[in-house]
């Protein structure tokens, strides 16, 4: 039998998968927790000047900020001297505090949460490449121990250098752990529950975001906040030691008595103790080879591919840069850390609904989320600076930051799936690839958005509205791909007229074309946050 036939034999969702499921559904509070770690181990703690211990001194805690001379003091006098006359309010503590990251050093935070997703980058590439040449459990246990083990070096970091340089390792850790458990866990199940494992990781990353502003509720020492992020870490490890290797990855490789004794396995776990398993040798493809270059040798590719890359890095900087300034928004900081994970609670089945209807599609929704993120962004900029009184109560920096999460969450969804619909078969692959590396650039940039504030206020709003609007405009110039026939070979694509604008642009065609099979089953249940790691 082949493969996708014993998987209906043996249950292609049954108790022993949704065991699996469940923990590595888990796993994504651990890498949540990761991605926006520094929001509350690098927030900046009240603190004052003591001038009055500055010989000669004449400033104010009011002009001193702008005052040349005291930049100037700041330059000339040595750093022992300068952090004797700080004092941090005591109600929590940070690497702020900690390293005293304030004035011209306060770019050193930013620069952690970058240096941890250009981790991602690196980690999602190496991580790829090595679970298809050793197998998928070895990397994500391998990934998953250096992952907690330089958590907890930083934690005990001794300076700002050695915590930064962990935070880049536990970047490329997570990054890379967290795609192959993602693999891993669609490879443990039938195709058919794809789109519900995907969305379930999903829901369990959104979730994850608030249980680590709970968690840090309480634990107000960055220090023994670090510790006990990383014994979850430890807590998720222990039973995920005894999972099974990828049956579809041991077939893969011609293994096939490794896969016929995993699946049996399976079933008898399932309740069916009776199932045998005999497959088939898998059939080797011989499709067309494809390579980066033909993304841009290509007319129409190359403009999907660049309209995409644009969409892909402007989801991940927007996205990430609200979450990471949930916590400046005025307000509990934790309450807002929190709502802001919440808020992606429901993006997922409304986007999901939406790209499914037949006048809208997924261009349209795609456009309408990313706009409609762009302009809840934008509507910050114009409130008046007193709110306590009538609509700004409910109509706030906080309420809009949260809908313009929402609306970001959904367009990131969506992108997923309507990416993977626009490129042929032969360079789906490659396409991928290149538009999830464009995402992880807009994570590395995005700590520094949120630090825009220190400029103007309504800096950060400002970029994020408009890259979202943009976004949205240009995703108009992409073709409509529900009921579409999905093209398999870069010949295809000079045949299918839906390549041009005007017939992008015509929407009544959807519904014309349903006999075409749709591959958005396969590819439905790919979320925001595990788009980041793929």
């Amino acid at each position: 039998m082949g493969l996708e036939e014993a998987f209906r034999s043996v249950g292609e969702m049954g108790r022993y998968q949704i065991y699996l499921c469940f923990l590595l559904t888990v796993l994504q509070f651990f890498v949540a927790t990761q991605a926006i770690f520094m929001t509350i181990v690098g927030a900046i703690p009240p603190y004052h000047w003591d001038f009055a211990t500055i010989p000669s001194s004449n400033w104010s805690q009011s002009n001193a900020a702008n005052d040349s001379e005291f930049r100037e003091w700041l330059h000339v006098t040595n750093e022992s001297e300068v952090q004797r006359h700080v004092h941090f309010d005591h109600r929590f503590s940070s690497v702020v505090s900690e390293w005293f990251l304030i004035g011209d050093a306060m770019y050193k935070v930013s620069l952690a949460s970058s240096l941890y997703f250009f981790g991602v980058l690196v980690g999602g590439v190496l991580f790829g490449q090595l679970s298809d040449q050793f197998g998928r459990k070895k990397l994500y246990l391998a990934g998953l121990i250096l992952d907690v083990v330089f958590g907890i070096v930083s934690a005990v970091a001794p300076s700002y250098e050695i915590f930064a340089t962990c935070r880049f390792f536990v970047g490329v850790m997570n990054g890379g752990m967290s795609l192959v458990s993602f693999v891993l866990l669609q490879e443990y199940v039938g195709v058919s529950y794809w789109a519900l494992t995907g969305s379930l990781q999903s829901f369990s990353f959104a979730i994850g975001i608030s249980l680590y502003a709970l968690v840090g509720y309480f634990i107000r020492s960055w220090r023994i906040l670090a510790l006990v992020v990383n014994i979850e870490g430890v807590l998720i490890l222990l039973p995920t030691l005894f999972i099974p290797e990828s049956p579809r990855w041991l077939y893969v490789q011609g293994r096939l008595c490794e896969t016929e004794n995993i699946l049996e396995c399976i079933a008898k776990k399932n309740g069916r103790p009776e199932c045998k398993i005999t497959l088939k040798p898998p059939v080797q493809n011989c499709d067309e080879s494809a390579s980066i270059l033909d993304l841009f040798r290509h007319r129409v590719l190359l403009g999907r591919t660049l309209i995409m890359m644009y969409i892909w890095l402007i989801c991940s900087l927007v996205y990430y840069g609200l979450t990471l300034g949930a916590g400046d928004l005025g307000g509990d900081r934790y309450l807002n850390i929190a709502l802001s994970g919440l808020a992606e609670l429901p993006a997922h089945p409304v986007g999901l609904f939406l790209i499914n209807c037949s006048r809208l599609g997924r261009r349209r929704t795609l456009t309408g989320f990313l706009i409609l993120g762009g302009a809840a962004c934008l509507v910050n900029i114009f409130l008046p600076e007193k709110r306590a009184t009538g609509i700004f109560t409910v109509v706030n920096n906080q309420s809009l930051s949260f809908l313009g999460k929402l609306a970001i969450s959904a367009a990131f969804n969506i992108v997923y799936i309507y990416s993977s619909e626009l490129y042929p078969t032969t360079v789906r692959n490659v396409g991928m690839g290149i538009c999830s590396m464009s995402s992880r650039i807009g994570g590395i940039l995005a700590p520094f958005i949120p630090s825009l504030r220190n400029v103007h206020q309504s800096l950060p709003f400002l970029v994020f509205g408009v890259a979202g609007i943009l976004a949205g405009g240009i995703c108009l110039l992409l073709p409509e791909s529900l009921n579409k026939p999905i093209p398999e070979r870069l010949s295809d694509l000079d045949s299918v007229a839906y390549c041009h604008l005007a017939e992008a642009n015509n929407v009544n065609h959807l519904e014309e074309e349903t006999n075409s099979e749709s591959e958005e089953e396969e590819y439905s249940g790919l979320s925001e946050k595990t788009k980041l790691m793929q």
